[in-house]
């Protein structure tokens, strides 16, 4: 057998719309051992649920695993062969359908290709279908309907598909369209078909051009042809077209290859515009080819046999290889998709095997049987007797199928089924539509899908509505097993699916005429078997009948079945024997009518025949194919032939007088067995006549519910028959007993779904009249219950209740109290009282009301949401003419609210706002509305606010006459006002005036303020408060130490220029002001006294520069460095050096320090008058008033010093250039000051990194300088004004230090010189102590950073005010000792000690230097020349 194990590639095509859906699960059930132990019993209890699905799923208990006992080894069998897609009803009819296109090109030499639209295969079938259904090819093209049907087959809208399906169309199934309905059928009659002219006719391309093609061979002769009249000429061309009668255009003349005849191309209809290049046939062949009835579908035998084992292998290597992946890790979800995709698909090929039916007679049941091959342990002898083995369960007497005398295969006897991967059974219905029971032994699942009993003839009719060209060849279709289609179709056209996956070592059974089908997940083995119970009898005769009008043959005989259990009647069990009554009953009925009409047509003569030693194929009827047993009519002239009493007219064309009747039984005889059966039946009348007395009694005769019992048990136990009485007995205790619930319920149960939990009617709920039938249907039962009294005295409560709800509801304004009342009591009553709706309506009503009444009671909480809520409330209760008063008085006071809340609202933002006057109009005429009004009492608030802004504005103008008010307050004034929602007039002119004041301060930011300060005005026009923060944008107080002076102070009043600028907003008049801002002075100038002095200090000469931390940069002095006139501190030029700087003839600043731009006294008393004319008082007014009077103070002071200390005369002076002087060095030639340094000198470092660095500006020398000058100085330095005083005192104090520092250079030299008289050399000299040797002096000069402390030896220090450059001159006294000598550096740093080492210049000088000062270590000193900075600028020597 040809297999195809291909696999379609994964995604191919996209995801099917239509993917598979499974249907919903059939019910599973697992008996207990109890249940499990009598399986007829089980099913019978199971079946009210099951038979509602058709089928379902029973587990059996854990532990029942009978061994599996088939003889593998002999197990040899020939499979199936399934092509999936052939299986499915509705893709087996589209391939019939282009088997059919496929064969009809073939005929005409054209082989068929499908075309693909969209990139998919055209489904011929449906478009074909389609178009027929619109009216066929011409009214779909005339109508332009070509859009319409590629919307119905799926493709999107927009694409232009219609064109291509017309053209597709018109190329394959027009011309079998045509062929179909015959037009293509030409007649040869030359009068009547006229010879078209190609143009004329369309001419229709074949499915495969084919230019070059086999022309009919014709002979040829040289006399012409006469068409005029074509039937009376002698035709010379022995080949001509059948159509026009003519051989001309021999290359357009076809041959037929099946009858010779010959046609033109452009002759037929359709006209074909090429030559067909394969074998053609002409239109009457091809009807004969195509007209062939098809052969009956039907499934192949498969060429192979297969042992169990080798099958097994195949199977499994299918499976992995098809999805590529072990067979038991494939998804059963999986295989289900991909068997129905595979079913549908038209364009895929898979094939493949099933051993179905195998006889488990020829080869062994899987289960183990007595006396079979398969030695049965002891522990497994159980199973041989099961209920449950299916060998058993077929004959055990509950099966009516015990009754049939001969073996069936399958239905009494199992049959064997070995599955592999989707092969599968199909849609179909169990013989004489009996139970079936299957057995799963071992293997992957097989899944089911079963629809139940009820449902057969719509599955049925939807199968033939679907596919009704299968049906038409075969109408017993659905009972070949042969054809399947999808359950998602079938579900959605309205029949009931289930489905299940069978596992091994589970039971799948099947109900009376319950169609089911499915298919195999894999390799597995299982086993099933038919049986019958009583209650399939009524379903067999009918299925007989069924098989009678589908002329379908019997699988045994329905009626000698029955008249074998009637034979054997005592035998019988109560039961059947009243099932088998009544079959004989219909039986004999419909058998006496059958004869008496045979006898009416003629029948004479009569005769016994043993039907039941015949075969069942020699008694069939020769029409309907039923088994025949009790009567048949047969007729000399066809020996063997016979035909039942139904089809008498269908036997032969003899006489009926010729025909004979054969019975089995006569009529007396079938009655005696009949009343047989009958007797069987009555052993229960007395059982039955104790039933109708107890039925029929009355009044006080009827018995309690406990006697009904009591009769249903006995018929139970004795096993009586279900008739009309029994159930008539068991209707009417299952009403007494659940009369007898709903009753008790009634009189114990309270409403628990009622008002507080919920509404709805609970399932004994009953209405009032309910209930009062329901006490008359107590009293009418034929039982007697205790319960009815009761419930007749409930039922006069809630009469009484009744009463007093409709009292109630009548009142106009009932109360809450009351309502909630009569609805409490209601809870006792669980009953359905129409009274509670309408009560719980009137208890909404009177509590809407009563709130209503109690917001309308306090205006003060009232607002409009309230109103709005209340109205919302009211809106959403029934009418009721006391709710419409009161919705109607809410809303008139909600409109009247709104409208002026909304009024309110827009006088307040008008634009530009309303006078006091039209505020206070509205605001009075919106006091009388009793309700809570948000804007209303905003627009009152605000008058209030604007007439206390107006009385605050008069006070101020009249306090203004007498001072002069603050900034602040008039700012305040503003801000308040402008956030007052009203007309003030008084505040256009203290804006103005804000304006004013606004335009001043920027004025004099101008003048004042530096480009980019970061600085306010005010921080710059009053004295300092935060002295020697560097980069601190927020000038707080600098934290560290303080020197002990400051210390020693009261902690200052002002901190931060915050605290300076309340003081004065706070000051009541100018001279307070005056004073704050002197105070601050002040303390500016002991602030900065302080920090010159610690900047001084942290200047002196220390053993390692590099500690020192100097400039904004805060790094070591280096190079080039700059002095700050004012606060004293060292900056580097790089840093703070302005690259447009000219030669500066004034003092240097550092930028903490110069924080104005120094606008010329005239401009800023300018500003002082302006700011008088304005009329307000501010801090920066203040500010500048102080800075003024500070000015002209200092002006005076600094004319009354010059004239005390005999100064020059102190006025503005031409700039003179800056001067060089050198922190290690003295300077002594003014002439060569002029010039500074090319190169910046730098000693070598040692260890503690000594550094060299120098001045680029003259600083006033703090030496000799007198405190009151010093002062001086320092605060016309912090005056933000220029006065050309400064400038000229700097110059003066300048000057007077170059003198001083001339002198005292001069000296030195002299005294160095005479001390000294070995300056000529130029070696290095030590001033050592005597009595050091050599080593202790290497180990002093190695640790020299030890060396720092005073000597001990030389306690004099030097004068605390001395010149500027040589701090102190050698000492003048007789003592010329080295200890008394003095260092000429100009930042000496005074070493003391045991030993202080000394470098003499080796330039033009010869001046001894401490080491330590002049930043050289010994061993510099001992190995190199040393020159001074001074004789270095003077002598122009470059140090090595």
């Amino acid at each position: 057998t040809q297999k195809l194990f291909s696999r379609p590639e994964p995604g191919d095509g996209g995801p099917r719309p239509d993917e598979f859906e499974p249907p919903p699960e059939c019910p599973v059930f697992e008996p207990s051992w109890e249940e499990f132990g009598d399986p007829f019993a089980f099913i019978n209890k199971i079946r009210p649920i099951a038979e509602k699905t058709g089928i379902c799923k029973v587990r059996p208990p854990p532990g029942w695993q009978p061994p599996f006992a088939c003889d593998v080894d002999r197990l040899h069998f020939v499979p199936r062969i399934q092509r999936l897609n052939e299986l499915e009803a509705q893709t087996r009819v589209k391939l019939n359908f282009l088997d059919q296109i496929a064969k009809f090109w073939d005929l005409q030499g054209c082989a068929l290709k499908i075309p693909h639209v969209e990139r998919k295969i055209l489904d011929l079938y449906k478009l074909n279908k389609l178009v027929a259904d619109e009216g066929g090819f011409d009214i779909v093209c005339r109508d332009r309907r070509w859009t319409k049907i590629a919307l119905q087959m799926g493709f999107a809208p927009g694409k232009a598909v219609g064109s291509h399906l017309r053209g597709h169309y018109e190329k394959i199934l027009y011309p079998y369209n045509l062929f179909q309905n015959g037009a293509n059928l030409l007649s040869v009659d030359t009068k009547e078909h006229k010879l078209q002219d190609p143009a004329q006719r369309p001419p229709v391309q074949s499915p495969d051009n084919c230019p070059s093609a086999r022309r009919a061979k014709r002979m040829k002769c040289e006399v012409g042809v006469c068409r005029t009249h074509p039937p009376f000429v002698l035709q010379v061309d022995l080949v001509v077209c059948l159509v026009c009668g003519s051989g001309g255009d021999e290359d357009r003349l076809l041959l037929c290859d099946g009858c010779d005849d010959s046609y033109h191309t452009f002759c037929l209809i359709p006209p074909l515009r090429d030559v067909p290049k394969g074998d053609w046939r002409c239109p009457k062949c091809l009807a004969q080819e195509c007209n062939k009835p098809h052969e009956a579908f039907g499934f192949e035998q498969a060429y192979r046999d297969y042992s169990l084992r080798a099958f097994g292998q195949m199977a499994d290597a299918f499976k992995s290889d098809y999805f590529n992946m072990p067979v038991h890790m494939v998804p059963t979800e999986l295989v289900e998709k991909e068997f129905w995709r595979l079913v549908g698909a038209i364009d895929e090929d898979v094939t493949v095997e099933y051993g179905a039916d195998i006889a488990s007679k020829e080869f062994g049941s899987g289960f183990p049987i007595p006396n079979g091959k398969l030695k049965v342990s002891p522990a497994d002898e159980k199973y041989l007797n099961c209920g449950w083995n299916l060998n058993n369960l077929a004959m055990m007497n509950p099966s009516v199928l015990t009754h049939v005398t001969a073996d069936i295969c399958g239905m009494t006897l199992p049959w064997l089924y070995v599955g592999m991967c989707f092969s599968s059974f199909c849609w179909h219905i169990e013989d004489h539509w009996s139970y079936s029971i299957n057995y799963l032994h071992w293997g992957e699942p097989k899944t089911w899908y079963g629809a139940p009993g009820f449902a057969a003839e719509q599955l049925e009719e939807v199968m033939k509505k679907l596919a009704p060209e299968l049906f038409e060849s075969q109408p017993d279709l659905l009972h070949q097993l042969v054809t399947i289609m999808n359950p998602n179709t079938l579900m959605a056209h309205g029949v009931p699916i289930y489905r299940t996956n069978q596992c091994a070592g589970e039971f799948v059974i099947t109900f009376p005429r319950a169609y089911h089908s499915g298919f195999n997940q894999g390799f597995n083995f299982a086993e099933a078997v038919n049986f019958c119970t009583v209650d399939w009898m009524p379903l067999g005769r009918q299925c007989v009948d069924h098989y009678r009008m589908l002329h379908r043959y019997n699988v045994f005989s329905h009626d000698e079945m029955v008249c074998n259990m009637a034979l054997k009647a005592d035998t019988l069990d109560m039961v059947l024997a009243s099932a088998v009554h009544k079959d004989m009953v219909v039986m004999i009925r419909e058998e006496q009518e059958l004869r008496e009409k045979v006898k009416k047509m003629g029948v004479l003569h009569c005769k016994e025949a043993k039907y039941d030693h015949l075969q069942d194929d020699e008694r069939q009827c020769a029409k309907c194919r039923t088994t025949c047993y009790l009567s048949a009519i047969t007729c000399p002239c066809s020996p063997g032939v016979l035909v039942c009493l139904y089809h008498i007219s269908d036997l032969c064309s003899c006489s009926v007088t010729n025909y004979t009747l054969n019975y089995r039984f006569t009529l007396d005889e079938l009655f005696p067995m009949m009343n047989a059966v009958k007797q069987r039946a009555e052993l229960y009348d007395e059982w039955a006549s104790r039933v109708t007395e107890t039925l029929e009694a009355k009044l006080e005769k009827k018995r309690g519910l406990p006697v009904f019992r009591g009769l249903l048990a006995e018929s139970e136990s004795k096993q009586f028959p279900d008739n009309d009485l029994l159930r008539r007995l068991r209707l009417v205790t299952q009403d007494a007993e659940k009369c007898s619930s709903v009753a008790q319920q009634l009189l114990n149960g309270k409403r628990q779904t009622r008002y507080r939990c919920g509404s709805g009617k609970s399932r004994s709920q009953l209405t009032v009249e309910e209930l009062s039938s329901f006490v008359r249907q107590l009293y009418n039962l034929s039982c007697s219950l205790p319960q009815a009294p009761m419930l007749k005295e409930l039922l006069n409560r809630i009469e009484d209740f009744q009463q007093h709800s409709e009292k109630v509801l009548a009142d106009e304004v009932p109360r809450v109290a009351e309502i909630q009342s009569l609805l409490d009591i209601s809870f006792d009553f669980d009953v359905e009282l129409p009274e509670l709706p309408r009560l719980r309506v009137r208890l909404e009503q009177a509590r809407w009301l009563e709130a209503v009444q109690q917001a309308s009671a306090q205006p003060a909480t009232l607002t409009l949401e309230t109103m709005r809520r209340l109205i919302d409330q009211g809106v959403g209760l029934s009418p009721h003419p006391s709710v419409e008063k009161a919705m109607a008085r809410l809303q008139e006071l909600l409109t009247v609210s709104e409208h002026w809340e909304d009024k309110a609202s827009s006088l307040l933002k008008a634009r530009p706002p309303h006078s006091i006057e039209t505020l206070s109009a509205a605001a009075e005429k919106a006091s009388g509305i009793p309700a809570y009004l948000p804007n209303c009492l905003l627009l009152k608030d605000t008058i209030r606010k604007a007439q206390e802004w107006l009385q605050e504005a008069e006070e101020l103008q009249v306090r203004a006459s007498g001072c002069v008010p603050m900034v602040d307050s008039l700012s305040d004034m503003v801000l308040r006002g402008q956030a007052i929602q009203v007309h003030l007039e008084p505040l256009d002119k203290l804006e103005s005036l804000m304006v004013e004041v606004q335009e001043w301060k920027e004025s004099a930011a101008t003048t004042f303020l530096q480009k980019d300060s970061t600085l306010t005005l005010l921080e710059v026009l009053c004295p300092r408060c935060e002295v020697g923060n560097i980069g601190s944008p927020k000038r707080k107080a600098k934290k560290g130490k303080e020197s002990p002076k400051s210390n020693k102070k009261k902690t200052p009043r002002f901190n931060t220029l915050t605290d300076v600028e309340k003081a004065l907003s706070e000051t009541k008049d100018s001279t307070s002001a005056m004073a704050t801002l002197e105070e601050l002075r002040v303390r500016e100038m002991e602030a900065f006294s302080n920090l010159r002095a610690a900047n001084e200090s942290k200047l002196l000469p220390t053993a390692d520069c590099m500690d020192l931390k100097v400039c904004v940069c805060q790094k070591a002095p280096m190079g080039a460095m700059l002095q700050c006139e004012l606060c004293r501190d060292a900056f580097h030029s790089v840093c703070v050096r302005d690259a447009l700087d000219s030669c500066e003839t004034q003092p240097w600043l550092c930028p903490q320090c110069q924080q104005s731009e120094k606008p010329p006294l005239n401009k800023v008393l300018l500003l002082l008058s302006s700011l008088r004319r304005i009329g307000v008082r501010l801090p920066e007014g203040d500010a500048l008033h102080h800075l003024v009077e500070r000015t002209v103070d200092w002006q005076q002071r600094a004319h009354e010093i010059s004239q005390t200390c005999s100064l020059p005369e102190l006025e503005e002076r031409p700039g003179t250039p800056p001067t060089l002087t050198c922190w290690v060095s003295g300077s002594h030639d003014a002439q060569n000051n002029t010039q500074a340094p090319c190169l910046t000198p730098e000693w070598n470092r040692t260890s503690h990194a000594q550094t060299v660095f120098y001045t680029e500006q003259r600083c006033i020398p703090l030496q000799g300088l007198s405190q009151e000058l010093e002062e001086l100085m320092v605060e016309g330095l912090l005056l933000p004004v220029s006065l050309p005083e400064v400038q000229s005192l700097y110059h003066v104090l300048l000057d007077r230090a170059t003198r001083i520092d001339e002198n005292n250079t001069h000296r030195n030299c002299l005294d160095i010189r005479e001390t000294m008289p070995g300056s000529e050399k130029k070696v290095k000299r030590h001033l050592e102590r005597e009595g050091l040797d050599v080593e202790r002096r290497v180990k002093d000069k190695k640790h020299s950073h030890k060396r720092q402390k005073m000597n001990k030896k030389n306690p004099q220090r030097r004068p605390a005010s001395t010149s500027s450059s040589p701090r102190s001159d050698f000492s003048q006294s007789d003592d010329s000792d080295e200890e008394m000598a003095v260092c000429p550096a100009e930042r000496c740093q005074l070493p003391e000690g045991d030993e202080v080492d000394w470098v003499q210049c080796d330039g033009s000088c010869n001046q001894w230097f401490h080491q330590v000062c002049v930043g050289v270590t010994a061993e510099m000193a001992e190995k190199e020349d040393y020159i001074c900075v001074r004789c270095t600028l003077n002598d122009g020597h470059m140090r090595k």
